[in-house]
C-alpha cells in the first residue's frame, strides 16, 4: 500500500460514527460443520458487518407484569430528581423495554474486554421473547454490536442487573472502539441491582440473581430451576477454550445460564413492581425484614409517608433483635421531620439503653428537652448519660480512629452541657432583690 493510500485509510478510520439503517439480520440454518451452532440450535445471522449466531426461544413464564406509575417513578429517580416528560413516556410504555445480560471474556472490563454473548429479551404477549446474539470469533463483534443498536433503537429502555456499573459501559467501550456503529441512545436505564439490594439483603445478604430467584422470587414455580447451572467465573476461560479448539459443549451451559438471568429478570422486575405499588395495609405476606428494607428504600426516594408506615409495619410484625433499635431510630427519625417531636421522644426512650443507638438517641433526647420540652436540666441529664456511655465505649476500644471519634463525640457533648449549665442558672434579674448580693454602704450626705 502506498503511502498516500495508508494515510487516506486512517484518515477514514478516524471518521465519526454513523447510525445504520436497522434491517432485520438475514438468518439461515448453520452448516454442518459449524458444531456449535448446531448443538445450540442457533440460527445464522448475516447483516452488513458480516455474520454471527442467534438464539431466538420464548417463554410463557415470567408472565407480563403492567409496570405501575408508582414504581417506576420510585425506580427511575433520586430523592431530588424528577423525571423528563419524554422519559416517563418512554418508561410507561413496555413495548419500549429491552432486557439486557452479558457474558464476557472477563469479570473486571476493560478495552479487552469482549462481550461475547449478549442476551435481549422482551415482552411478546403474555411471556418473555428471549434472542442471544452469539459471536463465534472476534471478527464476528461488529456484526453483534449492529444488530443490538437495532435492538435498542427499536426498544430504548434497558432493563439490567448491575448494567449501569458493568455491562453497559462495556458494552458502550465496545461500540466506540469500532469508530463505525454509533452507541445507541438510551431513552431510560432501570438497573434492578440497587432496589433488590435495598429490599432484601438485610434479610439475604447475598443479592445475586441466583439467591433472589431461590428465596425472592420462586424460580420453580414459574417453571425454571439453576440445577447444574455454570458458575459465573468459569465462563470467560469456557469461551477461550473453545476459540483455542477446545470442546462446544461447555457453551451450551453458559447460554443457559445467559437465558436464566434474562428470565430472572424480567421476573424481578415484576416482584420489585408488586411489592413499592402495593398499598400499605396489602403487604401481608411480606417478611418484616424485606418491610424495613422497603422502608429505607422509600426514605431515599422521598416517600416518607409509605416509609413510615413500612417501617412501623415491620416493627409490629416482629423484627430480629439486632435490627429493630435501628428500625426504632428510624422511625424516630420519620416522626420529628413529620413535626411529631413527642412521639419522637417516646421512641427514643425506648431505645437510650441500646448500646450502638443510645448515644444518638441519648443526643436527640437532649435536643428534645432543650427545644421543645423547655427543660435544660433534663436536657442536660440525657447529655451526661451520652457522655458516660462515649467514656465507657472509649475505654474498651482498642481501635484508634474509633478511640478519637469517641472524643470527638464526648467533646460535642461536653459542650452542649457547658451551655445548658448555663441556662440552667437563674439570671439576675430573675433572683430575689439583695439574693447574693452585698450592700455597699451609701455615700456620706454630711449630715452626720
Amino acid at each position: 500500500m502506498s503511502a498516500a493510500a495508508d494515510k487516506f485509510s486512517r484518515l477514514t478510520a478516524l471518521k465519526p460514527a454513523r447510525s445504520m439503517p436497522a434491517r432485520p439480520a438475514a438468518i439461515r440454518t448453520p452448516d454442518e460443520a459449524d458444531s456449535l451452532g448446531r448443538l445450540l440450535g442457533a440460527g445464522v445471522a448475516r447483516n452488513h458487518f458480516g455474520n454471527h449466531l442467534t438464539i431466538r426461544n420464548w417463554f410463557s413464564t415470567p408472565e407480563f407484569a403492567d409496570p405501575s406509575c408508582i414504581a417506576l417513578e420510585l425506580l427511575s429517580r433520586t430523592r431530588d430528581e424528577s423525571l423528563s416528560r419524554k422519559t416517563r413516556v418512554a418508561l410507561e410504555d413496555p413495548r419500549k423495554w429491552l432486557f439486557l445480560d452479558t457474558e464476557t471474556t472477563g469479570l473486571a472490563g476493560g478495552t479487552g474486554t469482549y462481550a461475547f454473548l449478549i442476551g435481549l429479551a422482551w415482552w411478546d404477549g403474555d411471556g418473555l421473547q428471549v434472542e442471544q446474539l452469539f459471536m463465534r470469533d472476534f471478527t464476528e463483534e461488529y456484526s453483534l454490536l449492529h444488530e443490538l443498536s437495532a435492538r435498542v433503537a427499536e426498544r430504548p429502555v434497558l432493563v439490567t442487573f448491575n448494567g449501569k456499573s458493568f455491562d453497559w459501559p462495556l458494552l458502550e467501550n465496545r461500540f466506540t472502539m469500532t469508530r463505525s456503529i454509533a452507541v445507541p441512545k438510551l431513552a431510560a436505564h432501570l438497573d434492578l441491582l440497587h432496589p433488590a439490594r435495598a429490599l432484601w439483603k438485610l434479610r439475604l445478604g447475598s443479592v445475586r440473581l441466583i439467591e433472589l430467584e431461590r428465596h425472592v422470587l420462586d424460580a420453580p414455580r414459574l417453571g425454571w430451576h439453576r440445577e447444574n447451572d455454570v458458575a459465573s467465573a468459569l465462563i470467560p476461560q469456557f469461551y477461550f477454550d473453545y476459540l483455542r479448539g477446545g470442546s462446544v459443549e461447555p457453551l451450551r451451559g453458559v447460554v443457559r445460564h445467559n437465558q436464566m438471568d434474562l428470565r430472572g429478570l424480567a421476573a424481578l422486575f415484576s416482584k420489585i413492581n408488586a411489592l413499592l405499588s402495593e398499598p400499605a395495609g396489602a403487604r401481608t405476606e411480606v417478611e418484616s425484614l424485606d418491610l424495613f428494607g422497603l422502608s429505607r428504600f422509600l426514605q431515599r426516594r422521598g416517600d416518607r409517608d409509605r416509609a413510615h408506615s413500612a417501617c412501623a409495619q415491620a416493627l409490629t410484625m416482629g423484627l430480629p433483635a439486632e435490627f429493630r433499635p435501628k428500625a426504632r431510630r428510624d422511625l424516630a427519625l420519620m416522626a420529628k421531620r413529620r413535626g411529631e417531636h413527642a412521639r419522637a421522644a417516646e421512641i427514643w426512650l425506648e431505645i437510650v439503653a441500646d448500646l450502638h443507638e443510645g448515644i444518638h438517641a441519648s443526643e436527640q433526647l437532649a435536643i428534645y428537652y432543650e427545644r421543645q420540652g423547655k427543660d435544660p436540666a433534663k436536657a442536660m441529664q440525657f447529655a451526661k448519660l451520652a457522655v458516660a456511655t462515649l467514656r465507657r465505649q472509649r475505654a474498651n476500644s482498642r481501635d484508634p480512629f474509633l478511640t478519637a471519634r469517641f472524643a470527638r463525640l464526648e467533646n460535642k457533648f461536653l459542650r452542649r452541657i457547658a451551655r445548658l449549665e448555663k441556662k440552667s442558672q437563674p439570671s439576675s434579674a430573675a433572683r430575689p432583690r439583695g439574693a447574693g448580693v452585698v450592700a455597699e454602704p451609701k455615700a456620706s450626705s454630711g449630715l452626720w
